[in-house]
Parts: structure tokens; C-alpha cells; sequence
């Protein structure tokens, strides 16, 4: 594995687990009032998107770290829907 396929694991891997603490939060309280429904979804998407090119290109650093970032954004966006009062 080269170094730029590294350098793109370790940032992928950083960037994705910065999701990680709000995850337990909104799990741990029951609530998603302070996250943003708007930047969610916007977020959401363009993580789709970054999926979709990793893929095109065959981009593994991309594609690893967007799919796990969709998977933790897309359970903070189920919580966030389902905790709304």
C-alpha cells in the first residue's frame, strides 16, 4: 500500500469516527433536538455522492470512509427522526 492510500485511510478513518461521540449522545439521551435536521440531510447526501465517485474511481480510502460515515449519519438521522417531539 502506498503512502498517498495511507495518508487517505488515516484521514477517512479520523473524519468518520469524529461521528462516533454524537451517535452514543443522541443514543444515550434519547434526543437529537440540537442536530440539525437541514445539515443531516445535506450532509447525508453529499456523503452518498462521495460514495458514489470512490466507487467510480475505485478509490478505497474514499469509498471506506463514506460508507461508514453514511451508516453513522444515517443512524443519527433515524434517531434524530424517531426522538422528534
Amino acid at each position: 500500500m502506498d503512502v498517498v492510500t495511507l495518508v487517505g485511510l488515516l484521514a477517512g478513518t479520523l473524519t468518520t469516527i469524529a461521528f462516533i461521540p454524537q451517535l452514543q449522545q443522541t443514543w444515550r439521551t434519547r434526543s437529537a433536538q440540537d442536530v440539525s435536521l437541514g445539515m443531516l440531510l445535506t450532509f447525508v447526501t453529499g456523503v452518498f455522492l462521495w460514495l458514489v465517485y470512490g466507487l467510480l474511481l475505485g478509490a478505497l480510502p474514499i469509498i471506506l470512509a463514506n460508507l461508514v460515515t453514511l451508516v453513522l449519519t444515517l443512524a443519527i438521522l433515524i434517531l434524530k427522526l424517531r426522538y422528534r417531539s
